[in-house]
């Protein structure tokens, strides 16, 4: 790591949100615990939630967290071709509706497109899913979005 003036070795160690407030990252955790409550309840498919969980960390683009969810993704199930063209998942046809109003609600939720495209698009998800998974995965993927913010402030690398 260099100093950003000076481009010369900076010897300040890494900084992990994580390890710096325990506090405040169990208390993460436990949300996600909740979130994953929720989901199960509204009976939506752990790979649905993983591939929105991977589409928010694309677009976020936290690696740890990519590597993290693609891994949990497959072991869930996920289609490699799904996970393959998810940056495009709108150009093609293999996605279910479920799948499909997922990762709406992931990429509007971590997008914040301009207010009437959040509302259409929003409302479309719901309508596919019904209220109770349609909270869920709001819930998932603002959660899922604070993870890889945690992540990429703290710099987590990815393990070779």
């Amino acid at each position: 790591m260099t100093h950003p003036l000076t481009h010369q070795p900076s010897p300040i160690p890494a900084f992990y949100l994580d390890k710096a407030d325990p506090g405040s990252w169990k208390a993460l955790n436990a949300l996600a615990a909740a979130v994953r409550e929720a989901t199960d309840a509204a009976g939506l498919p752990r790979d649905v939630v993983e591939l929105a969980n991977v589409r928010i960390s694309q677009i976020n683009g936290c690696a740890f967290c990519l590597d993290l969810h693609v891994r949990l993704a497959e072991e869930a199930g996920a289609a490699p071709v799904k996970l393959r063209v998810l940056p495009a998942w709108r150009e093609t046809s293999i996605f279910t509706e479920i799948e499909e109003a997922a990762l709406t609600i992931a990429e509007a939720v971590t997008t914040l497109p301009d207010d009437d495209e959040r509302v259409a698009s929003l409302e479309s998800a719901r309508f596919a899913l019904g209220d109770k998974a349609y909270s869920a995965l709001c819930w998932a993927a603002a959660t899922m979005n604070t993870f890889n913010r945690v992540s990429i402030v703290s710099r987590h690398r990815v393990k070779a």
